[in-house]
């Protein structure tokens, strides 16, 4: 019960990262490269010092983490100034599945059958509710930037597996990842003349999304890994988009719709089947 518990808040948690960028960046309250940089300068400072001398910067799989959650947090701010916020959720966490499936299969921890077939569930009522309407076109600078978003989380994920001190690895990864958006961001401002732009409320947003909803979340997202097998860490992401979603609609006024509600039960049907577990079953 309290491993559930635990991976609820944390999947609200990744769902929360999501609305506040999009409140932050869609409102102009921000540019997203700011927004990106003070996320990770406010998750390293938290972290650091709840973590204190627990922190190592030399510990195993240090570089693959913060180069992970670099790339991750570099694509996600930047995509979403040019991708619709659903399509770009249905490439993140699409990515992030088919990538963290493929690892298990390659390490030879086969999912079972039922596992696919939840798998495919809850990702067609994602398709259903996040693909866009209408002959919109899908923006590759920004599909691009997603999918390499979706990859570092889906590396950040498989690296934290096992970590003896989950508090200490994420903020060693917070702040060994600073030095790397501190480069993307001065090389933003060379090209791009809003990358200075903030506000009181969007550094307010990116400081929550940094400490709180960042930090702290994937602090428990270290905690919950080494419980789960890889296929159901995958699977499970996905309910990200559809709490984002509801979070809009509250947040933003954005409309729900039958067509959500229906692809609400896919997904969450998806992933009750993929998630139990019956004897025989592998990972």
């Amino acid at each position: 019960m309290r491993l559930i518990a635990l991976t609820s808040m944390t999947m609200i948690a990744f769902a929360a990262n999501s609305v506040l960028n999009r409140m932050a960046v869609d409102d102009a309250a921000t540019a997203p490269s700011v927004f990106a940089l003070l996320r990770v300068m406010s998750g390293a400072v938290i972290l650091g010092l709840l973590a204190g001398r627990r922190i190592s910067f030399w510990g195993p799989g240090r570089a693959v983490g913060s180069l992970s959650l670099a790339i991750y947090l570099i694509g996600f701010s930047l995509a979403y100034r040019t991708l619709d916020a659903g399509v770009g959720a249905l490439i993140l966490f699409g990515t992030v599945q088919v990538a963290m499936f493929s690892w298990a299969a390659f390490r030879v921890e086969r999912p079972a059958l039922r596992q696919f077939l939840g798998a495919t569930v809850a990702f067609a009522g994602l398709g259903l509710i996040l693909w866009p309407s209408g002959s919109e076109a899908v923006g590759l600078v920004g599909s691009l930037l997603m999918l390499f978003a979706g990859l570092g989380w889906a590396t950040y994920t498989l690296n934290g597996r096992g970590v003896a001190d989950p508090l200490a690895e994420t903020a060693a990864n917070f702040i060994g990842a600073t030095p790397i958006l501190c480069i993307a961001f001065l090389g933003a401002s060379v090209v791009e003349e809003a990358s200075f732009e903030v506000t009181e409320y969007g550094a307010f947003l990116a400081v929550l999304s940094g400490a709180v909803t960042s930090g702290l979340g994937y602090t428990a997202w270290y905690s919950v890994l080494p419980q789960i097998a890889p296929q159901t860490a995958a699977v499970v992401q996905l309910s990200v988009p559809l709490i984002a979603i509801a979070g809009g609609a509250v947040l933003l006024g954005e409309p729900l719709t039958m067509k959500v509600g229906f692809a609400a039960f896919c997904v969450l049907g998806g992933i009750g089947l993929a998630v139990a577990r019956r004897p025989g079953d592998s990972g």
